[in-house]
């Protein structure tokens, strides 16, 4: 049950926005293992003068960037999936938006199985339910 907020420093664009939304899904489900049907994927935009790094905006680069905010429960996937995840998801985005800055940030948040859930079931309460007597 992974939740995904993506941020694109692109002109907004319905084709890129499901594009972007099924490639992180795609790349969610093979790398990670979580449930196509349980992905959660948003899509927000930044006008390229408005993202700075290093004290430059992306417009006077002449690139793209992105950040990319994921939400998986604590302790099911690898060190291993995760570096892999990243690195996929990375060339994704490169490959649908065109130049990267370096500085394209992905961060894969481990929540506690007892901090969230979703339908009203924490993780933790389903792992609980879901074991043999």
């Amino acid at each position: 049950m992974p939740y995904l907020n993506a941020k694109l420093s692109a002109p907004p664009s319905a084709e890129l926005t499901a594009a972007i939304a099924a490639r992180l899904t795609e790349l969610t489900d093979a790398v990670l293992h979580k449930k196509r049907e349980l992905t959660s994927v948003a899509v927000e935009y930044v006008p390229p003068a408005q993202w700075f790094i290093g004290g430059e905006s992306l417009a006077a680069l002449g690139l793209a960037t992105f950040y990319l905010d994921v939400k998986v429960t604590e302790g099911t996937n690898s060190k291993d999936e995760k570096a892999l995840y990243v690195a996929q998801v990375f060339a994704a985005v490169a490959a649908l938006v065109g130049d990267l800055h370096p500085t394209s940030y992905i961060v894969i948040h481990e929540v506690r199985g007892d901090a969230w859930g979703y339908q009203g079931k924490t993780q933790e309460f389903r792992y609980v339910q879901g074991k043999p007597n």
